[in-house]
């Protein structure tokens, strides 16, 4: 199994992508991709993208806006609260 993690993003912002076997080979540096089913997953709290064996990642031709490279999904950090019933 061969893992990596990209930043991709769009209009809104980045977010960590964790490719697995061949989308490895797809995602390289300013290639346009559509992840199709793309899901999140939390590592040590903070979101990454992934796609899984029902997600597709494709080339496709390059898009005409600009990535809000400032606003970062990753860097944030989640917490996970219990919520007592009362």
């Amino acid at each position: 199994m061969r893992i990596a993690e990209c930043v991709v993003g769009d209009e809104t912002g980045t977010i960590i992508f964790t490719a697995r076997n061949d989308q490895v080979d797809i995602m390289k540096p300013g290639v346009t991709v559509i992840l199709r089913n793309a899901k999140i997953d939390m590592f040590k709290g903070c979101m990454r993208l992934a796609v899984d064996k029902w997600g597709r990642v494709e080339v496709t031709d390059s898009a005409d806006f600009v990535v809000k490279e400032d606003n970062n999904l990753s860097t944030v950090e989640y917490e996970l609260v219990s919520v007592a019933e009362e």
